[in-house]
């Protein structure tokens, strides 16, 4: 096969304007599902534009790894046919020029788009999915007074339990308010009260919750004791720095670990081959077969572009993402068979993209050998 340096370049740059399109279009699409999200914090707890931008930055890394496989489809598949639809391929062909010349620049920007989409894999995402999750309990912490809802039980502090029947966020007081405290050691201590206001300093990062005309029960655990105690007026003190820091200790999950925490959780469940170790399994090997998405599908918008000829654009946006709902219906089979342990994770996270190469390399075969000549996609 001889590659021509002056059309590899000419195929190469025209690739380059639709991907960037088709990534904005698919991001933003991705995003509106995580602005549901991001809606319930400004309402619930009146975040700022900047805590906003946060979130979305640390969102994109997750839905970049989808959207990359995508818009590089849609990226070879709306070039080749605009190139099939002025005659260019004809004409090309006509010139002697074999469609083996034109797969150089397709792979090319494919594997460049699979390093992204590597990197976004390997680093971004659990990056992302940990800075999302620590910024949601900070903001959720450091706004307590108007994120407690009503008839919810709240744990943002450590060891203690806030439950609330009615919330008035202008007075900031509470209704029936019921209250377990397990800060002391062999201490339980439960504060029933009929009303309470709650009084912040978040520059010192503490909360005084003032209740009113309740009761105290403490049981001693190691004395086996009970005593209960009416008082009119009675202050608990909140120390929101301890919440603060607990958005930093939580115990990781598997998308939030990098390739070694997940190698070594993978490790130390090895011997009981249960639903975790095969969720953490399709994890790690998806990590890296979403990546060799962008080679499979890239390739396979090769025929399906040269031989929809008479098709309109909007066709051909919908032909791929037929078979990218068709490659994501196979990913998530493989998901779900996968953490039933059905067959190994290894073998289901790979599937997808040797079906859709399969279909890739038939497809290219019969395109190049002018097998289906008379063929054609009608919109």
């Amino acid at each position: 096969m001889k590659i021509n340096s002056i059309i590899s370049r000419y195929v190469f740059k025209e690739l380059i304007p639709p991907f960037f399109l088709n990534t904005v279009f698919f991001s933003l699409i991705f995003l509106l599902f995580q602005m549901l999200e991001i809606t319930n914090m400004i309402v619930n707890y009146k975040i700022g534009l900047g805590i906003v931008l946060q979130m979305i930055v640390y969102s994109m890394p997750y839905f970049l790894v989808f959207v990359f496989p995508m818009s590089v489809m849609m990226a070879v598949l709306l070039t080749f046919l605009r190139m099939s639809n002025d005659n260019e391929i004809i004409a090309l062909r006509a010139g002697g020029i074999s469609l083996y010349a034109l797969v150089p620049p397709v792979l090319v920007f494919s594997l460049i788009a699979a390093m992204f989409t590597a990197w976004m894999s390997v680093y971004g995402m659990p990056w992302g999915m940990l800075g999302f999750k620590q910024l949601a309990f900070k903001v959720a912490a450091s706004n307590i007074d108007i994120g407690l809802k009503e008839r919810t039980f709240n744990d943002a502090f450590k060891n203690v339990m806030l439950y609330v029947n009615k919330v008035d966020l202008k007075n900031k007081t509470f209704t029936d308010v019921f209250i377990e405290d397990q800060r002391a050691p062999k201490v339980s201590v439960t504060i029933i009260a009929p009303k309470g206001k709650l009084i912040s300093e978040p520059e010192k990062g503490t909360f005084h919750l003032k209740l009113f005309n309740g009761m105290i029960n403490q049981v001693d655990l190691e004395k086996k004791s009970i005593n209960s105690i009416r008082f009119d007026a009675y202050s608990l003190n909140l120390d929101l720095r301890k919440a603060m820091s607990a958005a930093n200790e939580f115990q990781k999950g598997q998308k939030e670990m990098n390739l070694d925490e997940l190698s070594r959780y993978i490790a130390s469940l090895e011997h009981k081959k249960n639903s975790e170790y095969y969720e953490a399994l399709l994890e790690f090997h998806k990590r890296f077969s979403m990546p060799f998405a962008c080679l499979s599908l890239g390739f396979l918008a090769i025929p399906l572009g040269v031989h929809a000829k008479s098709a309109r654009r909007s066709f051909g946006m919908g032909l791929g993402l037929g078979f990218f709902l068709c490659y994501y219906l196979m990913f998530s089979a493989a998901m779900v068979f996968g953490e039933r342990g059905i067959y190994p994770p290894v073998i289901g996270m790979w599937v997808p993209n040797i079906v859709i190469s399969a279909i890739g390399a038939y497809f290219f075969n019969r395109v190049h050998t002018g097998g289906i000549k008379s063929v054609t996609f009608q919109s």
